[in-house]
């Protein structure tokens, strides 16, 4: 994986003090933390519903000290802006067109030297999706990883680490205990989620 400000030790900690006294004056609350188990590991971001979700969510992974990757869609990442997207962790994600990217991204799970965590939405977009998307899920079981179920709750101001998810294999009745986590939260648009 390519190096991003969460390797950069100086920017890191500046970031890390603005992040966590930016939550605070907001009234937000950070929660959980990562545990030992899941330093390599997947975490599904929802409800995304809004821009503003990854802002938040690199204040909070600088609040978690974690290391973090997320993916987004690739207009996110033309220039001039490509650099800046990447070096905050962003892979760029082409979504109209078929590609082997959960078997990549388990593999650069794999061959990490350090924690790497990778974020992906589940929505795969900020709009309202009928289906949530089932990569995070391959990613985990191609990488053999758990799932991390991180979330965030604008409604009562609060995100953080929620419980590890080990896949079963069985992807039916995963994805209901899965979602059932999430039912109580509301993103920034909550009629989207």
């Amino acid at each position: 994986m390519h190096k991003t400000i969460f390797d950069t030790p100086i920017v890191n900690t500046v970031l890390r003090g603005l992040s966590i006294t930016f939550l605070k004056l907001t009234g937000w609350k950070v929660e959980g933390s990562l545990p030992p188990n899941a330093k390599k590991s997947v975490l599904i971001a929802a409800p995304h519903t809004s821009n503003w979700d990854l802002p938040y969510t690199l204040m909070v992974a600088f609040t978690l000290r974690l290391n973090v990757y997320w993916m987004g869609k690739e207009s996110l990442f033309k220039p001039p802006f490509r650099g800046v997207m990447m070096w905050l962790g962003g892979i760029p994600v082409r979504r109209e067109s078929s590609n082997n990217l959960v078997a990549a991204s388990a593999e650069a799970i794999k061959l990490a030297d350090g924690p790497l965590q990778l974020i992906v939405p589940p929505e795969g977009t900020r709009s309202k999706a009928r289906y949530w998307k089932t990569g995070f899920y391959y990613i985990a079981v191609g990488a053999q990883v758990p799932i991390v179920m991180a979330y965030m709750d604008y409604s009562r101001k609060v995100s953080g680490l929620g419980p590890v998810f080990i896949p079963t294999g069985d992807l039916d009745a995963d994805m209901v205990a899965i979602k059932a986590f999430y039912a109580p939260f509301k993103g920034k648009n909550p009629d989207q989620f």
